[in-house]
């Protein structure tokens, strides 16, 4: 059976088919993770392309980014994605969606699993802004690019910039913890999103994933860590929340979804969270 780049198009729920064929080049390259990468690569560069010629709208947003997916299904992974009804239900208004950070899969793959139903853009390290191709992307995409040096100023970036896109109605995917990491730490879970939903008078969405099928390298390789074939990959959002008073319930809420998913998901593969 050929499977198309529709990957979810008007579902609510979406489960890798049990009959999805695993690539035969990954296999025969003993299942090196320079395939995933290299394929990677080739559709950032066509990715990079179309926004250099202002090309890069939604349909576009959403091919691309279910290229990755499937490349990842052909290295092993299985993927699950839930509470995409909850996105529909915004009505395509801007929110802020808040979750964990795990690796660089759900960069490359949420717009196959999001977009359809949300317009959003990142915050995105200022230096990225420099890097051929993925400028493009990120100018087309209209991402808040933040130095990283002084928080304060970044802060103040965020709210401003954050505001402004969400007056247009663009949503904003926030991370909380600005580091990669299999765990949720509370204490190091910041109210940004909050911070900036109440600002801009708009709900949060809380997410949760599990995206360790890619984990970090090590020194000049961190961003091309291993990949990890028959590890699931997991997406799940929940119901908007309007903010009250300081946001401080939502941020819990958020914090509590996450963590009760990620116990779940690993449990389920008979790991403990951030087990190797």
């Amino acid at each position: 059976m050929k499977y198309d780049l529709n990957v979810m198009t008007g579902l609510d729920s979406y489960d890798t088919p049990e009959d999805f064929p695993p690539s035969r080049l990954f296999k025969l390259m003993f299942n090196s993770r320079w395939y995933y990468y290299a394929g990677n690569f080739g559709v950032f560069c066509r990715t990079g392309r179309y926004g250099q010629l202002g090309k890069l709208d939604a349909e576009a947003q959403i091919r691309f980014s279910s290229m990755i997916l499937r490349l990842a299904e052909g290295c092993g992974s299985r993927f699950h994605v839930r509470g995409r009804e909850n996105l529909k239900a915004v009505s395509g208004k801007p929110v802020v969606l808040m979750g964990n950070h795990m690796s660089l899969l759900e960069t490359g793959v949420l717009h196959a699993v999001a977009r359809e139903y949300v317009d959003f853009a990142f915050v995105v390290k200022d230096s990225l802004m420099r890097v051929p191709y993925f400028k493009d992307i990120l100018k087309s995409i209209g991402n808040i690019p933040v130095e990283r040096k002084n928080p304060r100023e970044d802060l103040k970036v965020v709210l401003s910039e954050g505001k402004r896109l969400l007056g247009e109605g663009k949503s904003l995917i926030v991370f909380p913890q600005s580091t990669r990491t299999a765990t949720v730490d509370p204490e190091k879970f910041n109210s940004l999103g909050v911070k900036i939903a109440k600002a801009a008078g708009v709900p949060v969405v809380p997410f949760a994933l599990k995206t360790d099928f890619l984990t970090q390298g090590r020194g000049l390789f961190r961003d091309l860590g291993p990949v990890h074939p028959g590890r699931h990959t997991w997406f799940e959002f929940g119901p908007a929340m309007e903010i009250t008073g300081n946001g401080q319930e939502q941020l819990h809420k958020t914090i509590e979804f996450i963590q009760t998913r990620l116990d779940k998901w690993f449990r389920e593969e008979g790991r403990e969270p951030g087990e190797k």
